[in-house]
């Protein structure tokens, strides 16, 4: 049987990842939290790097500017 996925809001991922970097020891963190370390290691990397696009929410992936301009090319009406 498969594990359920559990999705975080983008609130708890911003509180995860401020405490995260207050911390010396993100795995003890992660365990408190119940994430796993990884998990909570790629949300800092996103929020370091993406400013305020990160955690786009539901699996939507962030798209950069240019992507964004030409996402309506190529579509027929």
């Amino acid at each position: 049987m498969r594990k359920q996925r559990t999705h975080y809001d983008k609130t708890f991922k911003e509180n995860a990842v401020k405490l995260s970097l207050e911390r010396k020891n993100v795995s003890e963190l992660a365990q408190e939290l119940g994430v796993d370390p990884l998990l909570l290691y790629r949300w800092r990397k996103e929020y370091q790097q993406k400013g305020e696009a990160r955690f786009p929410g539901k699996g939507v992936q962030s798209l950069s500017e240019d992507a964004q301009k030409n996402k309506g090319i190529g579509k027929t009406t």
